[in-house]
């Protein structure tokens, strides 16, 4: 659906109430309408939304974004919210570590862009999972869940994203990047979906129980360069 220069992806779901949502990192927007609303509706709805929809996209658009990296010697690379200073070597095996505040990326052809590019992010996948599996492991013991399932992924409009019926969680690889307490909240977030599916007024008090500070976190998250 598009109303003006704004274009809405609406689902119709057996729910009670309309949810329109604008998502990071660029301003994607999505109405979730119960069935029985007519497109019409939906549309009207919107229509009376549209000032905080372009508000929210503005927040996005204006966010910092990140420099096209070049994976050149002393280029900035974050890990969790820290700053590195990428040291390029040459070796025999592709391989990245940490020594200090460095990141060294050793590679087998230092003149390969997409070869470095491609074992900084297979590091940042085997770090993130690492991370991910242990709040995984806290907070769905916490809300007497059976762990489940998830996986990593480049995602273009959200962070984290969840499979109730599956019971799979979806991670964004740019996570990786971003400080601990954020990746934290992701989680609890996804995690709180499969106690209560919808972002309804029971979700909020269940991540309020689970997670407290998840609307600081929420803002760092979505005020951190892209």
């Amino acid at each position: 659906m598009k109303i003006g220069e704004v274009e809405i992806a609406v689902t119709f779901k057996a729910i009670k109430n309309l949810h329109l949502s604008v998502h990071p990192p660029h301003g994607h927007v999505t109405i979730s309408s119960p069935e029985f609303y007519s497109l019409e509706r939906v549309k009207i709805y919107a229509a009376t939304k549209l000032g905080w929809i372009k508000k929210e996209q503005k927040k996005f658009r204006e966010q910092a974004r990140e420099s096209e990296r070049l994976m050149i010697n002393r280029e900035s690379h974050y890990l969790f919210g820290e700053r590195y200073l990428l040291d390029v070597q040459a070796g025999k095996r592709n391989s990245v570590r940490l020594n200090g505040k460095k990141m060294v990326l050793t590679v087998t052809d230092i003149a390969d862009k997409d070869l470095k590019q491609r074992m900084l992010y297979r590091y940042y996948r085997l770090e993130l999972r690492k991370r991910l599996e242990t709040y995984i492991g806290i907070y769905a013991q916490k809300m007497a869940l059976t762990p489940p399932s998830f996986k990593i992924r480049v995602m273009k409009t959200k962070w984290g994203s969840c499979a109730v019926d599956s019971e799979r969680l979806w991670f964004n690889i740019e996570l990786a990047k971003k400080p601990l307490e954020c990746i934290e909240y992701v989680v609890v977030h996804e995690l709180v979906h499969l106690l209560e599916r919808h972002h309804n007024k029971r979700f909020v008090l269940l991540i309020d129980q689970y997670f407290p500070s998840w609307r600081t976190q929420k803002k760092i998250l979505n005020e951190l360069p892209l």
